[in-house]
């Protein structure tokens, strides 16, 4: 199948990510079937959608006639047989339980048209596993959204072991064609289907590195969210962390732990304030107060002078390195990109450090590896080499 064929797409699920997805399709002209387990939850996806579309009218930004045509095309759903009825791609947006998500997509096999492709939104979690619970392991895909999905612009493509060449080429294609309120979507391919794919995983160390040292009390949030937004990042590692979910983290760190390192395990810390429904953004509470879901405001003369920005590329580079190793990219550039188009940075890790030299990055990383006693942090082969390309 051709990404110029695909007319009908399921979203299954309709909450933070789902009705966002969900969203951009309809915009793109396809017809959507928007799922979920309660009536009350679609509901709230298709107000969601109609509230950011009514914005951009309002703003000028869209015109009224889209709009009314983009709502016309969701049609919600309740049943996951029949939201797979009658179409040609699914992307599934379910909460990150890997039991869960398999179970979806056995399902889903077994109602949806033979020619169908069924991707996962999944931020981390293994697309061959989800293959292996269908009968067409070559038509399952990873298609990776980043939030809010309608103001970035990666979207990356996973392989799974099983994932064919045609299944890869069409769902690129087809996010490729897409586009939200901030213009085209990017897609990144994802050769190897790995814990985190990249823009994820050059994150993991960062949440890792953050979470010890706040576990130890060797910083105090805000003011190391100032010291990043010093440099122009447009938010800080705290405030990402809230904003996605500390039970997102959570669950993350766990999936990390079982398949990277036990080093990922989360910190008592996070497992207090999800116990205590402290989730960050979504709750309106977390490591920071979120009165109606407005930012937290940063006070930067509160700017820790002691933390080093640095030491975030550095580890981003060294785990870039591990991906380029394992073949899960085969660009530095790419992984750039990836991390540009992901998170707003005007920069990629690469980038930003080549000029500091790899040698320089290489004992930085065995530097921070050795006052957290983490081995994860030691640096690469290829990093303490030098052997990159950019």
């Amino acid at each position: 199948m051709k990404a110029e064929e695909i007319k009908t797409i399921a979203i299954i699920g309709a909450g933070d990510m789902g009705h966002g997805i969900a969203e951009i399709c309809a915009l793109g002209g396809l017809k959507v079937h928007l799922y979920d387990i309660k009536e009350e939850f679609v509901a709230r996806g298709r107000q969601r959608i109609k509230e950011s579309l009514e914005k951009q009218v309002s703003k000028q930004k869209l015109a009224a006639e889209a709009m009314n045509s983009a709502l016309g095309a969701i049609q919600g759903v309740t049943e996951l047989s029949q939201a797979v009825q009658g179409i040609d791609f699914m992307i599934e947006a379910a909460p990150e339980v890997l039991s869960l998500k398999t179970k979806i997509f056995k399902e889903a096999d077994a109602h949806a048209p033979k020619h169908a492709i069924l991707a996962s939104n999944t931020s981390n979690m293994s697309i061959t596993q989800m293959g292996a619970a269908t009968q067409r392991p070559g038509q399952v895909v990873g298609v990776h959204f980043f939030n809010p999905v309608m103001l970035m612009a990666l979207v990356e493509i996973i392989r799974g072991a099983g994932t064919s060449a045609q299944t890869m080429e069409t769902s690129f294609q087809l996010m490729a064609r897409m586009k939200n309120f901030r213009g085209a979507m990017v897609p990144v391919r994802v050769e190897k289907d790995t814990p985190g794919f990249i823009y994820n995983r050059l994150g993991a160390p960062i949440g890792l590195y953050m979470a010890e040292l706040y576990e130890r009390g060797l910083v105090e949030p805000e003011a190391l969210d100032a010291k990043v937004h010093s440099i122009g990042a447009p938010m800080g590692p705290y405030e990402i962390m809230d904003f996605t979910g500390l039970d997102v983290n959570l669950h993350g760190n766990e999936y990390f732990a079982q398949t990277l390192s036990p080093e990922f395990a989360p910190r008592g810390w996070m497992k207090r304030l999800v116990a205590e429904g402290k989730l960050g953004k979504k709750s309106g509470a977390g490591i920071y107060a979120w009165p109606g879901g407005n930012r937290p405001a940063i006070d930067l003369k509160k700017a820790d002078p002691n933390f080093d920005v640095m030491d975030i590329i550095c580890l981003q580079v060294n785990e870039g390195t591990k991906l380029l190793e394992a073949g899960v990219t085969h660009s530095a550039a790419e992984i750039d990109k990836a991390v540009v188009n992901g998170g707003g940075a005007a920069f990629g890790p690469f980038a930003l450090a080549k000029g500091m030299g790899w040698d320089k990055v290489a004992a930085q990383c065995e530097a921070i590896s050795k006052r957290l006693g983490i081995q994860w942090f030691l640096p690469t082969e290829t990093l303490r080499k030098g052997a990159i390309q950019i």
